[in-house]
């Protein structure tokens, strides 16, 4: 149920957690997830490589999986 107590406090976290991130990763997840651009995409919008997207967007998958 998407009205349901439980579901609201997870959204509640799930925005506290993104909101935590630094406005690099934000910036990333954004593109990577909102806007469905590759890696590579991202790394040339963002102006940093590729392998620094790569890093940066683990991070900030690995911050959501611990505070969910």
């Amino acid at each position: 149920d998407p009205d349901s107590e439980d579901s609201w406090i997870s959204g509640l976290q799930f925005r506290q957690t993104v909101a935590g991130l630094t406005p690099r990763e934000k910036k990333i997840m954004e593109l990577r997830y909102l806007k469905g651009k590759t890696q590579m995409e991202v790394s040339a919008e963002v102006g940093i490589s590729q392998a620094q997207v790569s890093r940066l967007e683990k991070g900030a998958i690995n911050t959501i999986r611990k505070h969910l």
